[in-house]
């Protein structure tokens, strides 16, 4: 499976080796590689340029390194869970600015869901009705159930990354919905008439699904990111 390293590259070159064969499917979720011995012997190299490798395949996301007795590098899916973390990282150091995030936004969500106008199915259409009558639930209840409504516009926004059918788009609405409480949390309050107001900003997203009107959903998920960004300045500008 595994070649001897190239001597010019030897630590990037096993990495590189051993990610293909994760990426490609040849080394599956639950797998393990090689003993540190073993994979030695086959890239020809130091076992100090092996745990070198192993750390940044870790790093990646790509391994576990287990310990004790039957333990060793096992093999993980690719997550978005490190893209999130570093993505985190750069929020909490101001490295992305609400501008930045609320601009890229509005054009992202509004592909979303005029993509989920396109493509939705019955089924996907059940689920965005019970997220919504969940979101309406805690509207109503008013600004004590706030939190709990946020949690489920993140399940709205989710699903609708789900309707898409493309993954691409779902794995960085997640990482977006994962990192955005910060700002939720600081800038933005959510008082009993801008919960009314986002449930109705919902509803409307879904009817428009609903009628496959696809430049209407677009029009509604740009405007409703919009229009809460435009809250948060506010604050942000009195702060």
């Amino acid at each position: 499976m595994f070649k001897p390293a190239k001597r010019n590259r030897v630590f990037q070159d096993i990495v590189e080796q051993i990610q293909e064969h994760i990426l490609s499917g040849e080394l599956k979720e639950g797998d393990f590689l090689p003993s540190e011995r073993d994979l030695q012997e086959l890239f020809q190299v130091s076992r100090g340029t092996i745990r070198e490798a192993l750390r940044v395949l870790e790093q990646k996301g790509l391994v576990e390194i287990k310990l004790g007795v039957g333990g060793g590098a096992m093999i993980r899916t690719a997550s978005v869970d490190k893209v999130t973390e570093s993505l985190a990282l750069l929020i909490r150091h101001q490295k992305i600015s609400l501008d930045h995030l609320s601009e890229f936004r509005e054009g992202f969500e509004g592909d979303i869901a005029a993509l989920a106008a396109e493509r939705a199915k019955r089924k996907d259409l059940e689920g965005l009705e019970k997220i919504l009558e969940t979101a309406r639930t805690y509207a109503e209840a008013g600004q004590e159930r706030a939190s709990e409504f946020l949690e489920t516009d993140k399940d709205f926004h989710l699903a609708l990354a789900r309707i898409t059918r493309n993954p691409i788009y779902e794995a960085v609405e997640r990482i977006v919905q994962e990192n955005i409480f910060s700002y939720y949390e600081t800038l933005l309050y959510m008082g009993d008439r801008r919960l009314k107001e986002n449930y109705e900003d919902l509803r409307k997203i879904v009817a428009a699904i609903k009628e496959k009107n696809i430049e209407k959903a677009r029009a509604l998920a740009r405007n409703h990111v919009a229009r809460f960004t435009k809250y948060m300045r506010k604050k942000e500008r009195q702060e």
